[in-house]
């Protein structure tokens, strides 16, 4: 595949994830100019000054003229709004492709609003978020060795999915592609329940009378299982409602684990119970082993 190149980026939403993809492409030396587009304005000026991007602006319509890529980095939410203040702005060779965790919602918004330009619109969506948000927590090797999923469209000018697929390799990621139904499904299991679990927890010890004492004595198996709860709460809030379908048949299925152990445990089955533990334990070494 060829050098990845590209004149004009535009970012709209220029945190951790689009923050990110701008410093490993000005890193590679892969982008002549970015312009950021974002609603935080000290976070819009903490980018020029950290020289993740060159330029700022609040207006969708004039930032992508003519620009060569489009990178939307928002809450999932956000994607609506911003697709139909594309629509009609667009130059007939801008890519158009973005970051988010869901992609059928996403995908269902495209056809809607961009019929016109969508052999351009790819959607993608990078493995590599954190706890952490905002420019600040940006930097040009986040994605080195990460997944980033593509999810095609039939519609889509196969070189512009070759394209995408540059660019992502060339901010360090490992690239796959996957329809956008199979890609919600998978990640409403690996992803965005685990984040519903983490809040979850910390919300219900939070409510109990007895919660000052519980955070006292909380050490590392607390924390390591509720880091993913110091994440944005508008960005997963939104999650939940766009995958809401596969996140409700996820949670469905967590909650009868749950009940299993609460007879397991009620019975003083350790029998059973240590079976679960032991299986669940080797499928997590084996997983941690494949992923090194």
């Amino acid at each position: 595949m060829k050098k990845f190149n590209c004149d004009k980026l535009v970012v709209i939403g220029v945190g951790l994830i689009g923050g990110s993809v701008a410093a490993a492409l000005r890193r590679a030396d892969s982008v002549r100019r970015i312009v950021g587009v974002g609603r935080g304005l000290a976070n819009i000026q903490r980018a020029l000054d950290l020289r993740i991007i060159d330029e700022a602006s609040n207006d969708i319509a004039v930032a992508v003229r003519d620009a060569d890529i489009v990178l939307l980095a928002v809450p999932v939410q956000q994607n609506e709004s911003i697709l139909a203040q594309l629509a009609g702005s667009l130059s007939v060779h801008t890519l158009v492709t973005d970051a988010g965790s869901t992609k059928l919602n996403y995908v269902a918004a495209v056809r809607r609003l961009m019929a016109p330009h969508l052999r351009l619109v790819i959607p993608a969506h990078p493995i590599a978020g954190a706890e952490l948000t905002g420019v600040d927590a940006a930097h040009s090797e986040l994605f080195v060795n990460r997944n980033v999923v593509i999810t095609p469209l039939p519609e889509n000018d196969p070189a512009a999915v070759d394209r995408t697929e540059s660019l992502w390799r060339t901010c360090g990621a490992r690239v796959t592609r996957m329809s956008p139904d199979h890609h919600d499904r998978v990640f409403s299991a690996v992803s965005h329940l685990p984040h519903m679990l983490a809040y979850a927890l910390v919300h219900m010890i939070t409510t109990r009378p007895d919660a000052q004492e519980l955070f006292s004595f909380a050490a590392g198996g607390f924390r390591d299982f509720t880091r993913i709860a110091s994440s944005s709460p508008e960005m997963w809030r939104d999650i939940a409602q766009a995958n809401r379908d596969a996140l409700l048949t996820d949670l469905a299925s967590y909650q009868k684990q749950l009940a299993r152990l609460s007879e397991l445990i009620r019975a003083e089955d350790t029998e059973q119970l240590g079976n679960i533990f032991s299986a669940a334990r080797d499928a997590r070494n084996a997983w941690l082993r494949q992923d090194k």
